[in-house]
C-alpha cells in the first residue's frame, strides 16, 4: 500500500480560533473541513512543505521557528495510507486569503466537532481541544 506523507497546521488567531479549510469541488473529499496543508513533495521536510503550502494556499509567509509539532495522524484509506503529522502555528506574515477556490473559517474550539472533516483530520480535534481549552 502506498504511503502518503501529508503536513497540516492549526494557525491559531490572537482570539484562539483555529482556521479550517473547505475542500473545493473537483476535488477528492470536496466539502469536508481541514487543516490547511499539503503533500510532502520529494527532499522536501514537513515544515518545508508546510511553508510552501500556507504560502500558495493562504497568501501567509511562516518562518519555520513557528511551526510547533502536536501530534500525527495514521489513516488508511482504500487506496492509501496517510501520515499527517499536524503543527501549531500562531506567528505569520500577511493576511489570510483564500487563494485556490476553498472555503475558510476561523472556528472555536469546542466548536470543531461541528465541521465534517476527512477521517484523518477527526482524532486531530481532541489533541487540539486539549491544548486550547
Amino acid at each position: 500500500m502506498k504511503l502518503v506523507l501529508v503536513a497540516a497546521c492549526a494557525l491559531i488567531d490572537a482570539d484562539g480560533r483555529i482556521l479550517l479549510a473547505r475542500r473545493p469541488e473537483g476535488r477528492s473529499m470536496a466539502g469536508l473541513w481541514e487543516f490547511p496543508g499539503g503533500k510532502v513533495e520529494a527532499g522536501e521536510k514537513p515544515e518545508q512543505a508546510l511553508i510552501r503550502e500556507l504560502d500558495e494556499e493562504l497568501g501567509i509567509a511562516v518562518k519555520e521557528p513557528c511551526l510547533a509539532p502536536l501530534t500525527f495522524a495514521s489513516h488508511t484509506y482504500d487506496d492509501f495510507h496517510l501520515l499527517m503529522p499536524l503543527y501549531v502555528c500562531r506567528r505569520w506574515e500577511g493576511f489570510v486569503t483564500a487563494r485556490e477556490g476553498q472555503g475558510l473559517a476561523w472556528v472555536r474550539p469546542a466548536k470543531l466537532r461541528d465541521y465534517a472533516m476527512p477521517e484523518a483530520d477527526v482524532p486531530l480535534v481532541a489533541h487540539l481541544i486539549g491544548l486550547l481549552l
